[in-house]
């Protein structure tokens, strides 16, 4: 772990705890006193546990800044032929991550739930540390099971099944903000390909969810891991995107006008 970071965590750990002592002294100091009012002693229960959990949020961002600053690039392990691009399967981020993340205290749990739209399924993973603070992270994913042309390709059990997986490897990545490479076969540094940016890749999924659910399969069908995409790549798809978004405005308007 680097030392800068392990010192603010001892650092904060030792604030925090003689601030939590304090209160607590005053609390039952507090509760001894036969004439103590008690919506005074509410407050301080209430303050103190604003105080804990304020606490527990920082030990939470420490330990996430520790954890990030031990992971590498992972290697992409499989390929999507359609769009002849590479990425890494859940099972490789995750044989990659978990050892890391668990040494720093914190536990992955997945869940799903009702998106806002027909025909999607939204992952939700819950991120837990040590010190008690958790943060839920939460993507929502096609799950219709169309194609391209708008076809039904699988099943509905099958495309709620593959959006949730998709949707968890998605996650994973975001979570730990985690590039993906490739393997340099004889051990020296290739001139990878340059990959676009987390920024580059918030305004794409920002663009995305406002194109139609056709669009937004075409998409994934095309680009199944969207961080994955070479930079010589994105400015062709964001106007590709940022076009049919605006048609899909203006036919959402006309509908609303007729």
């Amino acid at each position: 772990m680097n030392t800068a970071i392990a010192q603010r965590q001892e650092s904060a750990a030792i604030v925090q705890a003689t601030e939590s002592t304090t209160i607590l002294q005053v609390i039952q100091r507090a509760a001894a006193d036969p004439q103590c009012d008690i919506e005074k002693m509410e407050r301080l229960m209430a303050m103190h546990e604003r105080m804990q959990a304020k606490n527990a949020e920082t030990q939470f961002n420490l330990a996430l800044s520790a954890a990030q600053s031990e992971m590498r690039p992972v290697s992409a392990d499989a390929e999507n032929k359609q769009t002849r691009s590479r990425y890494a399967t859940y099972a490789k981020l995750d044989s990659a991550l978990r050892p890391i993340y668990t040494r720093h205290g914190f536990s992955l749990s997945f869940n799903s739930e009702a998106a806002k739209s027909e025909g999607e399924i939204r992952v939700v993973c819950y991120v837990s540390h040590a010190a008690g603070h958790t943060r839920p992270y939460m993507l929502d994913m096609p799950a219709d099971g169309k194609g391209a042309k708008g076809g039904d390709v699988m099943t509905k059990t099958h495309a709620v099944g593959s959006g949730a997986s998709y949707g968890m490897r998605y996650l994973l990545k975001m979570i730990f903000n985690v590039a993906v490479g490739e393997d340099d076969d004889d051990g020296n540094a290739a001139a990878a390909p340059k990959l676009i940016t987390q920024v580059q890749l918030y305004r794409l999924q920002g663009v995305l969810s406002q194109c139609s659910q056709g669009t937004q399969s075409k998409f994934a069908e095309a680009w199944p891991d969207p961080a994955c995409m070479t930079a010589d790549r994105f400015d062709t798809e964001i106007v590709a995107l940022e076009g049919a978004a605006a048609k899909y405005k203006d036919h959402l308007a006309s509908q609303a006008k007729g």
